[in-house]
């Protein structure tokens, strides 16, 4: 467990590590409410799926604008910039649900407007990782940022549950809002003073330079794919959760809460264990068994007979996709040149996060013919195709695994 910690030796990182624990924790409850809130509000399936595909969609709309801005400009400041942005967007909400005049239509354009913060966000807080802690330390880093992120899917879910069944949904938006100061504080007392590689990137393109560099190397786009497949296999379930909560086990939100908590206890577990390692050289073995147990976790939870199943099935799922995510991500950014680095890290959120809404809409849009269960299968038979297919690949991608972890450490 020191080496999953081992990036907490840094001052910088341990900050980040209060301020974002604190922010994600708020944010949870915040995407816990919204979604019982959409779901009171219209009792559908399809705008289960629309909500979250307006959250996710400008993020592989604009991550690639995001990736450029954060190899410009200071990656800092481009974060405490989108955090404040995010703490009004949570205060609007939370005083128009509070008057009882929010709409389906507010719910869907600040839900997009937070998607757009995130695209700038996700790039330059993943860019910050490498000039706070260093190469060596950079997958304890990653996995630790992570584990934060589904650590408090745990606490934050399942306290917006309670608040929701005993307050409304207004409250957990204003708590969220209030959550985004602590980052705020956290990021201004940082001491690095990273600066971007502006002069390298220019001399490499422009925007669009991150997708040329990733075409031109075939296991890159390999690794990239296998973590796009296991996004589009989890994306029915984060769309259909509260579904699967209320409409058929009837568990109402308090179940929704303990559904997506036990999801990020699993996501812990898997990153943890993840960040135990030093270097890549484990990353095709972790890529095959995350697809693997992907698909087994969501054929289980789309023919689970009970709520205490289902309780049991979606750790499993939050273990794989949020360890494949972190893997994936821990690669990418060893493998690349910093002047990359926004743009490439960006490119990463844009097949992970922007896989999303893509799959969100279309599994809201099938369940509402065809049922949440038979799409949440479906989506296991191509997790579980995928690992198969992979298991093919893995000796090429082995070797040029090794490769790479050779000249890092040269």
């Amino acid at each position: 467990m020191r080496d999953s910690f081992r990036a907490l030796r840094h001052p910088d990182f341990r900050l980040y590590a209060i301020g974002q624990a604190v922010s994600v924790a708020g944010s949870w409850m915040q995407g816990v409410a919204q979604s019982w809130l959409m779901y009171r509000l219209t009792n559908s399936e399809w705008m289960l799926g629309l909500t979250v595909f307006a959250t996710h969609l400008p993020v592989l709309l604009l991550g690639a604008i995001g990736g450029w801005v954060a190899d410009h400009y200071p990656r800092r400041h481009i974060v405490m910039t989108t955090q404040f942005l995010a703490l009004l967007q949570a205060v609007v909400l939370a005083a128009l649900t509070y008057t009882n005049t929010v709409t389906t239509t507010h719910v869907l354009l600040l839900s997009a407007f937070l998607g757009v913060l995130n695209a700038f966000d996700i790039p330059g807080r993943q860019s910050l990782f490498i000039g706070i802690v260093g190469k060596p330390d950079l997958i304890s880093a990653i996995s630790l940022n992570s584990a934060i992120f589904n650590g408090s899917r745990i606490l934050g879910p399942s306290l917006a549950g309670i608040v929701v069944a005993t307050f409304g949904e207004a409250i957990c938006f204003l708590l969220n809002g209030f959550t985004f100061v602590a980052m705020l504080v956290c990021l201004l007392l940082m001491k690095t003073r990273e600066e971007p590689v502006s002069t390298g990137a220019e001399k490499r393109g422009g925007v669009l330079d991150g997708f040329h560099y990733v075409w031109q190397r075939p296991n890159l786009r390999l690794i990239f794919g296998m973590s796009s497949l296991l996004n589009f296999g989890y994306a029915p379930v984060l769309a259909l959760m509260p579904f699967f909560a209320d409409g058929i086990f009837h568990k109402g939100s308090a179940g929704l809460g303990f559904l997506t908590g036990a999801l990020g206890l699993g996501a812990v577990i898997g990153v943890l264990r993840l960040g135990r390692h030093r270097g890549i050289a484990e990353t095709p073995r972790v890529t095959f068994e995350s697809t693997a147990y992907m698909g087994l976790a969501l054929a289980a939870f789309a023919v689970s007979p009970s709520f205490v199943f289902s309780l049991l099935a979606v750790p499993v799922i939050g273990f794989s996709v949020m360890r494949q995510n972190a893997c994936g991500n821990s690669l990418t950014q060893t493998v690349i040149p910093d002047e990359y680095r926004g743009r490439l890290t960006a490119l990463y959120s844009m097949v992970v996060t922007g896989s999303l809404p893509l799959s969100s809409l279309a599994a809201g849009f099938l369940a509402s013919r065809f049922g949440p269960r038979a799409i949440v299968f479906t989506a296991a038979v191509l997790c579980l195709g995928g690992a198969a297919a992979f298991r093919f690949a893995m000796p090429g991608f082995r070797r040029w695994v090794q490769e790479q972890e050779e000249v890092c450490a040269a």
